[in-house]
């Protein structure tokens, strides 16, 4: 099955009060962004709908309170997946961490 087009991608980043977009891209600088967050074993979380939201908003920008949730599903996944990394690093006994 051949994956479909991205058209939008977003970087966030959660500071100590709110998430923000850090990062857009549409086309084909989406799908550099999205290959290089790979690249450099960044989480990425596909959901088209929200991204299409997201888009809107400004690098720099804090994101409102009426998409903390749909935002929060995205970070607890990013959370998840590096907590998930970490214990796998931990498990293997190659770093004392």
């Amino acid at each position: 099955m051949e994956e479909k087009f991205i058209d939008k991608s977003i970087a966030l980043q959660y500071d100590e009060y709110a998430p923000k977009v850090i990062a857009s891209a549409a086309g084909f600088l989406a799908e550099k962004m999205i290959e290089i967050a790979k690249e450099k074993g960044i989480p990425v979380y596909k959901d088209a709908d929200l991204a299409e939201i997201l888009y809107k908003f400004k690098s720099g920008d804090s994101i409102p309170e009426s998409l903390f949730n749909a935002v929060s599903v995205v970070m607890a996944y990013c959370y998840r997946i590096n907590s998930d990394f970490r214990q796998k690093l931990k498990n293997s006994g190659l770093f004392d961490n």
